[in-house]
């Protein structure tokens, strides 16, 4: 084998001087001279480290590797690496392995990192310390996760031969990585042994530590030392006065079984959290015994001056005492370990116990990590939400082996979870036993929104674990149905306060204030950890039956369809005795339209239907909207009110695509999904009904109806603004400076038409060809004074009119992205038209050319003609010099029965209200009944709506034949038999089988 080239002696120099550079600059104190022995310790440190290997290839030195600090990390590397530099080659690749075929392994970089262990994150008090750990140099500080924590080495400089870095997700600007070291760390100093103490330590085991708990005498003034192997330790928790953690201390001389717990609260000592293996034995000096607030027992607990060490036989004796003085009241004593089925016999079958185990396996998949749900080995759910794991957060990933001591195992939880779950409480711990050689998943800003939530759910709201799991499943599905086009998920997802309440946390509250009404009693960590036999919220647990399900739109609409002609059956649609008399013509008719009415409760779970509230700027109806697509909605709000107020409506722009309204949310339980079956047939007799080869084409119009008081609104803060490519959330637009500049005027509504396709004049100089009939509804009224303009945040006095006597009235055309507004629209009501831009003399008193014939407007008895541009907006005014309605006997006029019934005025107009007894379509009438003089034939179908009239002053309700034809059809929503409804301005005809009547050119409906 060819013998490799020796390093040239001017790479080393170059390497030397850079190493010599960094030593200085990175971990020399400030402002120091060069410190040549410290530069010497660390390149012997690492050329120690580095021909530890064998494979070094004749290079004494690791010329390809480079120094790195912790500012280069945090600042220059972005992508998650690993380094090794005692690993060759096949050791690294032997590691990536681990990765398997689905994950991928950290990328190798060839980095020299050096620093000081430490848990200050800073040049802090004592006091700050919380248990973290920190690799500290000149340049700055990085948290880092350490599996076998030495507390000898705190303090001192170390080489990290072999680590990886996961630096903070792109899109958070604010976040810092963390360092995971894969190996004990190399001193770059090694520090001389310290020698044992010059004489055994007297220390007492745990029979007599427990004992002497209960004795007053022997309590004055001492602070021994404990000895014991650890046999449990509990999670690190924090609270926003102080952190803790509980371990406990068995064997020595007691008896199998027998152990004492132990309190460690000094902000230096957390950090012994990191240090604790089960297992191992310890002493502990210097205790000290309390009693804890709240309870009526004693416990052992460290003192500023205590220590951890570990257990060395020959250098301990123990302590003799005469323990025969008074004792206190009785501990909760012996401390056995706890059952999971105490108590069973005596409790309903439906409760069910959890398992106490310890379990070590490896994790397998991320579940959720804003919720703190995982899979490990394949098979099994792991919950870490009922402990405070921010530390683990950053670490676990596929790969990582966990240690679970004292976790508890449930299974059939319910709820949609099908596989067993392991979920630790305060009372037991999470070890990390191995790091994972894999590069965690690119985390998007979405997804990691949610997790001061989901803690919010156990730590406030008290959620049992299958039902924790539920409603985390049901914001996650939440959030895939609403955003980000909807909303943005922080707005969902949002931690809940008394002035910011999260709106995923409404839109579950309903159900969750029936399953787990609030007020619980608040956890108690000292009660959860110290208390025998144990009690925490994963001691019992009930199986959960999937209490509701939050389908998205799309799912609802073709559920629904499938669901209308699955139990379409033309048969049932005929009455039976004169079904076989009906001919070919007949038959087909009768089965061209049918409906059918879902309710939330026939389904199971049972449905819960959740969306945006918007008007429509292209069919001029309100929709329910979330990201899967958008379904029409009739909404009634009580005592048959028309809904009048926009700003619950997401109404945007549609030339600019601005958002003028949010909008607001929609959650009701409450609601009837409609299917209109439209058929086209063949059947040639009663007979072939059941043959579908009959059938020719067949349609549904899907929508939905609900009470406005059935449902909970909630509006929605207008979103912060994201680019297609941005990762980051941007604020919104500065303003202009100066007031927003806008000009309004005030109009009561008399008269509004029907919504439907009309032609218009075209005007001069316009295209010669005829236009093409497009959306559009007009409205009439009344002008109450001038144009206002915006001053700062309120309206200025209406400008004054040049003739006082003139006539105000005035049509107002919408048309185009404007029809959005017309189920807002009503008589009676006063409302405002906004115009934004700078003033623009006379803008409402005419908009350009009239696109409506002045014959039109007379007849309608208005002087002036108005189009409505589509950035315009309405408000509807309300004060007490405008009631927010009119009266509902003065807002819907009624024509009397008998100018109704009667013969004569056969071209009036009527209004009256009536319930819709059958609707069936029907062939076109004969023209020469409903055509003018001298009109066109036409041939098109219409619908046929028998309905019984609604009068105080007769018993019996008279019935009525209306027909709905073109322009009118396909007809509003809700008109099915059994639906009251107002119609207003229907046109008179009389005809040999009675009265009749049909929707005029421009009726107003009004449910």
């Amino acid at each position: 084998m060819e013998a490799n080239p020796a390093p040239a002696p001017d790479s080393e120099q170059a390497w030397l001087e850079a190493a010599q550079t960094f030593i200085h600059e990175t971990l020399c104190p400030a402002g120091s001279s060069p410190d040549v022995q410290l530069t010497q310790s660390v390149i012997d440190c690492v050329k120690t480290t580095w021909l530890s290997q064998g494979k070094n290839q004749g290079f004494p030195l690791p010329l390809s590797y480079s120094f790195v600090s912790v500012q280069d990390l945090k600042t220059h590397q972005n992508l998650p690496c690993c380094s090794h530099l005692s690993w060759s080659s096949s050791a690294y690749q032997a590691w990536a392995q681990e990765a398997g075929p689905n994950g991928t392994p950290l990328p190798r970089e060839r980095l020299l990192l050096l620093g000081t262990l430490t848990d200050l994150s800073g040049d802090l008090e004592q006091e700050s310390r919380k248990g973290d750990l920190y690799v500290k140099d000149n340049t700055g500080v990085l948290t880092c996760e350490l599996i076998d924590l030495d507390l000898s080495w705190l303090g001192h400089l170390f080489l990290f031969p072999s680590w990886s870095y996961l630096p903070p997700a792109r899109w958070n600007s604010s976040g810092e990585g963390h360092l995971e070291l894969l190996s004990a760390p190399v001193p770059v100093c090694p520090s001389t042994t310290s020698p044992g103490p010059p004489s055994p330590l007297p220390v007492l085991y745990p029979e007599t530590a427990s004992r002497l708990l209960r004795h007053r005498g022997k309590l004055r003034g001492v602070q021994p030392n404990l000895a014991g192997k650890l046999v449990r330790v509990s999670a690190l928790v924090r609270s926003q006065k102080k952190a803790h953690f509980v371990l406990s201390l068995g064997g020595g001389s007691s008896p199998a079984g027998s152990h004492v717990s132990i309190v460690v609260q000094i902000p230096a000592q957390l950090v012994w959290h990191r240090a604790l293996w089960p297992g191992r034995s310890y002493v502990l000096t210097a205790l000290r015994v309390v009693r804890i607030r709240g309870h009526c027992y004693r416990v052992w607990t460290t003192s500023p001056s205590s220590h951890l060490l570990p257990l060395k036989p020959e250098c301990v004796r123990e302590l003799e005492l005469e323990l025969d003085g008074p004792l206190l009241e009785a501990d909760p004593a012996p401390l056995p370990t706890p059952s999971s089925s105490q108590d069973g016999d005596r409790e309903p079958a439906l409760i069910r116990h959890s398992t106490l185990l310890s379990y070590t396996g490896k994790v397998t998949g991320v579940l959720s990590q804003p919720a703190g749900l995982y899979e490990v080995d394949g098979q099994l759910a792991l919950c870490l939400a009922y402990q405070q794991f921010h530390s683990l957060r950053k670490v676990v990933r596929p790969g990582v082996s966990l240690e679970l001591q004292d976790v508890h195992l449930l299974q059939s939880v319910g709820g949609g979870t099908r596989r067993p779950v392991l979920a630790p409480c305060l009372h037991g711990a999470i070890l990390l036993r191995g790091f994972s050689c894999q590069k965690p998943e690119n985390q998007s800003f979405y997804q990691a929104q949610g997790a001061s939530l989901f803690e919010q759910l156990v730590w406030e709201r008290q959620l049992g674990l299958p039902l924790y799991l539920w409603a985390t499943r049901a914001l996650e599905e939440l959030a895939c149905k609403l955003c980000p086009h909807m909303l943005r998920h922080h707005q969902l997802l949002q931690h809940s306060s008394p002035g910011n309440p999260s709106l995923g946390l409404q839109l579950l509250a309903p159900v969750l204030d029936v399953l787990a009404p609030p007020g619980s009693t608040r956890r108690n960590a000292h009660k959860e950890i110290l208390e025998e036999p144990h009690h925490c919220p994963l001691q019992k647990y009930t199986r959960l039956q999937t209490p509701c399900s939050f389908p998205t739109l799309t799912t609802l609409k073709e559920e629904g369809r499938c669901r209308a002609w699955a139990a379409f059956d033309p048969k049932t649609l005929l009455p039976l005795p004169e079904s076989s008399h009906l001919t070919s013509c007949q038959l087909n008719q009768r089965v061209s339209w049918s409906w059918l009415s879902l309710l939330p409760a026939t389904s199971h779970p049972a449905q819960i239907l959740i969306g945006v509230l918007a008007a429509s700027s292209h069919k001029g109806c309100l929709q329910l909207r979330d990201k899967s697509g958008s379904l029409p909605c009739l909404i009634l709000a009580k005592h048959c009110q028309p809904i009048t107020d926009s700003r619950f409506i997401a109404v945007s722009s549609c030339r600019s695509g601005t958002l003028l309204s949010p909008g607001c949310l929609v959650r009701t339980e409450k609601f009837q999904l409609v299917i209109e079956r439209n058929v086209r047939s063949n059947f040639p007799s009663y007979k072939e009904l059941n043959m579908t080869g009959f059938i020719q084409k067949q349609q549904a119009r899907v929508y939905i109806q609900f009470f406005l008081a059935d449902a909970l609104i909630l509006p929605v803060p207008r979103p912060l603004l994201h680019s297609a490519t941005s990762l980051t959330p941007q604020a919104e637009p500065t303003l202009p400076d100066g007031p927003h500049i806008e000009q309004s005027r005030l109009f009561l509504l008399s008269h509004k038409e029907a919504l439907m396709k009309r032609n218009f004049c075209v005007p001069p100089g316009a295209n010669p060809e005829v236009p093409k009939p497009i959306l559009s509804f007009c409205v009439s009224g009344s002008w109450l004074g001038g144009t206002q303009r915006k001053e700062g945040t309120a309206w200025g006095p209406p400008e004054p009119k040049g003739d006082e006597n003139k006539d105000q009235k005035v049509l107002l055309v919408f048309r185009g992205s404007s029809v959005r507004w017309f189920e807002f629209l009503h008589p009676g009501y006063v409302y405002r038209l906004v115009a934004p831009g700078p003033p623009t003399p006379l803008l409402f008193e005419e908009g350009g050319p009239s696109c409506i014939p002045q014959r039109a407007l007379e007849l309608a008895g208005c002087a002036s003609c108005l189009t409505v541009q589509d950035e315009w907006t309405l408000e509807l005014e309300s004060g007490p010099d405008f009631p927010a309605g009119p009266d509902t006997s003065k807002a819907l006029p009624k024509t009397s029965l008998d100018d109704l019934l009667s013969g004569n005025s056969s071209d009036s107009l009527v209004s009256f209200s009536a319930e819709i007894l059958s609707r069936t379509l029907c062939d076109p009438l004969p023209a020469p009944f409903w055509a003018k003089p001298g009109g066109t034939r036409t041939s098109r179908a219409s619908v046929k709506l028998t309905v019984a009239v609604e009068a105080a002053d007769c018993q019996s309700r008279p019935h009525l034949d209306i027909y709905i034809k073109e322009p009118h059809l396909p007809p509003p929503l809700g008109l099915l038999p059994g639906a009251r409804v107002y119609f207003s301005q229907l046109e008179k005809k009389i005809s040999r089988e009675g009265v009749l009547v049909r929707a005029p050119p421009a009726p107003h409906r009004h449910p």
